[in-house]
């Protein structure tokens, strides 16, 4: 009897990391395709996914009822209950991701001109780092490798520097040219966007060091975003739009 009850609850965790590992699968695909969207101004792949976040969002109900299932059927213990309370955690972060993807392909859908190609070249630049650390850190996932993930926590700051590097960049061609301040802030959010996955890669980094050592991360987050603070004045003579 005791064999049966042990071999059902496996079965049951089997069946969450499953589910968890097809749902970061699709979270990976759908920034990948983000990506490339607002990058080559593909409409189509725009809209397929935008329309793809229902699956991930799915995928967090399911998850969450099979993991508060087996802590009410199994009340599960130690190693076996972290399990399953990193398994929300995680497909909560994994939910938050699906949907900034959805809002960088939303954007994708509303830039319809080139845009300044220095500033495209940094935000793909950007968008490839961002979907690394997501990739690495659910690999660590997966081997339950808290080194691995720690790397993925340390590098957090880089996402943060090329964000910096990004607003003000944007800024600047804003400033020179204000016809382009449309375009220039649906990129601003693009890269906001990539910006608070990056977070959420390591928050999900977080959740592995406190499942493989059973203890929260005891330093404090390494954090590089200065944009609260950035400053930036229009010169006295740039052009300012004409009121009609």
């Amino acid at each position: 009897m005791q064999e049966h009850i042990v071999t059902s609850f496996e079965e049951a965790l089997d069946s969450i990391n499953e589910s968890l590992a097809r749902m970061g699968g699709l979270a990976e695909k759908q920034l990948a395709d983000s990506i490339e969207a607002i990058t080559r101004r593909d409409r189509a792949l725009a809209e397929q996914t935008v329309a793809s976040d229902k699956q991930i969002d799915a995928l967090e109900v399911d998850i969450e009822a099979q993991a508060l299932r087996l802590i009410a059927l199994r009340q599960p213990m130690a190693i076996d209950l972290r399990e399953t309370v990193s398994a929300i955690k995680i497909s909560s972060d994994l939910e938050r991701i699906g949907d900034l993807a959805k809002n960088i392909s939303k954007r994708a859908l509303a830039v319809d001109q080139a845009s300044p190609g220095r500033a495209m070249q940094g935000l793909e630049r950007m968008g490839r780092q961002v979907l690394n650390q997501l990739k690495e850190v659910l690999d660590a996932y997966a081997q339950r490798d808290n080194e691995r993930a720690m790397v993925v926590w340390r590098r957090d700051e880089e996402i943060d520097e090329m964000y910096n590097s990004l607003f003000r960049e944007l800024l600047t061609y804003m400033m020179e040219d204000p016809r382009t301040i449309s375009l220039c802030t649906h990129l601003l959010f693009v890269a906001k966007n990539l910006e608070r996955i990056g977070d959420h890669s390591t928050n999900i980094a977080e959740t592995i060091q406190f499942l493989v050592t059973g203890e929260a991360l005891g330093e404090n987050r390494p954090k590089g975003d200065t944009t609260s603070v950035t400053n930036m004045e229009f010169p006295a003579d740039a052009e300012t739009p004409t009121q009609s």
